[in-house]
């Protein structure tokens, strides 16, 4: 636990820069991220051992807090999500060092220092919290701390909205999970974990009120569908350094509380993993149709995220059902498959964001529609941003591909282990719907690659677009490498995830996932030879002098314009016309051109959010409405503000009081 501790301190001590250092604005970036990436370091080696066979450790302090404990404890489900929290902050903070060098003396770095640092603290104690109102206070420096990061250019009206958002929907889910410890507390006689865990066994009263209040709770910070719309507002508005965090490990936190709170509750039955599975898929479909028509690159990826987190649910939710089922290689084929997926999503989602930072540096924008031609002009970054693409795609070999093949394998046998046919039609269906996400992902990701790095610059920034200096590139090469060799190499990461499963209930998951893991003679040798024969294409490719020099047929046009080109709504055009539900289609906006002598018409696309546009927003609108009558007892006087006080204090002594009376 020591080294643990000393990476907290050291993670604590770079965010106590900003505010000590802020009139030294550039050293006090300098500091605060080679603290992030010293402490990062130090805690990643201080967890993999609790992934490889060291027994839980704790750690209690003296608190003088009523009902609450410090207490700390690093377990296989704890470390593995720490793992990927220092994993993504290690390249993140040094990529952020130089990402956030043109705002020194435009913007202030004190604060931005210090919530970056106190971020990535309160993340690592909500993961080792092992006591309830620790873990609450935990959370919400975490939500202060990203809603700082979130507004940080907060001169732009869409990023003050977006923290907006982000603030209530972050808060509403608190309340879920207030209510939920309170009940936890009130049947476990305490706060503290142990005695929460007990409760699996004794039963705890009302499971399913527990579950609800959990599962909203937790499933809002996740960014499951429909509590999801504060995400895609959020992650484009951060800096990219702190979107990839956000997007590969924040979010994170919510599938680690409903791991958490399954270890709270007695054995669930099928029906709780059936409704984990439909939130999970329903979600992976909703998000991936609409990342197809966004026209910014990091809200197409803030979608990408809401898909993975539902992916990874719905494997959670297999091993639940599963389980309940009598069905135990189905069930630790479900979990290792949510929690491998977990670190699989945290390397390339924080490759993709970090790459997006760097375009949106190059084209001044995060507007597709101003890209264009920048992997000519970027070529390192634009071919690591690529892996993190063809892995958001789950393209073989990569490490995305390794993890959803799990959960294919998962349902497949859930499928052919079924006692009725009902359910292994539920199962199949599953299957094709799993089958269909992926198929929307490789549009949705060759679509931004197409756009964003092909063709010819769609805006004079995007052509005068140069490549970055290693400093900017070698965080993307080490995420992309993980990427690689977790797809080349499952068996690695799945002998950690195997103690994590095991913790969670999947007592086959060691003789499954190790095979599972296991690579044959066959497909290594495929493997293989199709690398081989790439790197002999790009050799032979050199030798000969570089590429076409001509047009082999260019419609008549000698001279190829970004006009010429698909933009990004026409690339999903048909699909999105075609095959999605009117709900989830974007917007037409036509101009259509008219009279004799026609003159300029128009033609865009607006992608809108329906869980956005028409739950939330009526909703709240109608809430708004009602709250403003209340206006008029809110007079901004004091003697009104006191007289309030006293009746609520009168009013809590009095139900005391009765409370007493009445047992």
């Amino acid at each position: 636990m020591t080294p643990y501790l000393a990476a907290l301190l050291i993670l604590a001590a770079g965010a106590l820069a900003g505010p000590l250092l802020a009139r030294r604005p550039a050293l006090a970036l300098r500091v605060g991220s080679v603290a992030a990436v010293a402490g990062s370091l130090v805690g990643l080696a201080s967890v993999l051992p609790f992934l490889l066979g060291a027994p839980p450790a704790d750690l209690v302090l003296p608190w003088s807090e009523p009902l609450g404990s410090f207490h700390l404890r690093l377990d296989p489900l704890s470390a593995f999500f720490q793992a990927a929290l220092f994993a993504v902050a290690v390249p993140a903070s040094a990529f952020g060092a130089g990402y956030m060098k043109p705002y020194v003396g435009r913007r202030p770095m004190g604060g931005f220092v210090l919530a970056y640092g106190l971020l990535l603290v309160a993340i690592s104690l909500v993961l080792s919290a092992a006591d309830g109102v620790l873990f609450l206070v935990a959370w919400e420096v975490m939500t202060i701390a990203s809603f700082v990061l979130v507004t940080f250019d907060d001169e732009k009206l869409q990023v003050r909205r977006a923290g907006f958002v982000f603030l209530v929907a972050s808060h509403v889910g608190t309340a879920f999970l207030f209510a939920l410890f309170l009940l936890l507390g009130r049947e476990a006689g305490g706060f503290d974990f142990v005695r929460f865990e007990a409760l699996r066994g004794a039963g705890a009263a009302a499971p399913w009120l527990l579950f609800t209040l959990g599962l909203v709770g937790f499933g809002t910070k996740a960014g499951l569908v429909p509590l999801h719309v504060w995400l895609p507002e959020a992650h484009p508005a951060a800096p990219s350094h702190v979107s990839a965090l956000l997007s590969g490990v924040m979010i994170k936190t919510g599938v680690y509380g409903l791991l958490r709170l399954l270890g709270f509750l007695p054995p669930l039955g099928v029906g709780y993993g059936l409704l984990l599975g439909a939130i999970g898929l329903g979600s992976a479909l909703v998000a991936i149709t609409l990342t197809l028509g966004q026209g910014d690159i990091k809200r197409a990826l803030a979608y990408s995220s809401v898909e993975n987190v539902g992916l990874v649910v719905l494997g959670v939710g297999l091993a639940v059902a599963a389980g309940a089922a009598g069905h135990p290689v189905v069930a630790a084929l479900g979990m290792g498959g949510a929690l491998f997926h977990v670190w699989n999503h945290a390397l390339m989602k924080g490759l993709a964001f970090l790459g997006a930072g760097t375009l949106v540096h190059a084209a001044h924008s995060q507007d597709l529609e101003k890209m264009g031609g920048l992997l000519a002009r970027l070529p390192v970054t634009g071919a690591l941003l690529l892996v993190g693409l063809g892995t958001l795609a789950a393209l073989p070999p990569l490490s995305g591909f390794a993890s959803e093949w799990l959960l294919y394998l998962g349902l497949l046998r859930a499928g052919a282990a079924a006692a009725s046919g009902a359910s292994g039609l539920v199962a199949y269906l599953a299957v094709a719907a799993l089958a269909l996400v992926g198929a929307i992902a490789a549009i949705s990701f060759t679509r931004i690659a197409g756009v964003a790095l092909l063709g010819e610059p769609r805006s004079p920034e995007a052509a005068a677009a140069r490549e970055v200096g290693p400093a900017g590139w070698v965080p993307l090469a080490l995420l992309a490498a993980g990427c690689v060799l977790f797809g080349l190499f499952p068996a690695l990461p799945l002998r950690m995830v195997t103690p994590v499963a095991v913790q969670l209930g999947m007592g086959e998951a060691a003789r499954v996932l190790g095979p599972a893991g296991e690579m044959g003679a066959a497909p290594r040798v495929v493997v293989g030879v199709l690398i081989a024969v790439v790197l002999g294409l790009i050799a032979l490719r050199r030798r000969l002098g570089g590429g076409a020099v001509a047009a082999t047929w260019g419609c008549g046009f000698t001279a190829p314009t970004s006009r010429m080109e698909y933009t990004a709504s026409s690339y999903s055009q048909a699909f999105l016309t075609a095959l999605v539900p009117r709900a989830l289609r974007p917007r037409v906006h036509l101009q259509a051109p008219r009279g004799v002598f026609p003159g300029k018409g128009a033609f865009r696309t607006d992608s809108q959010d329906p869980a956005r546009t028409r739950l939330f927003d009526p909703l709240f609108r109608v809430l708004g409405d009602r709250m403003s009558r209340l206006r008029r007892f809110q007079a901004g006087r004091l003697n009104l503000q006191l007289l309030y006080t006293l009746i609520t204090l009168v009013a809590l002594l009095a139900m005391l009081a009765l409370r007493g009376r009445f047992p």
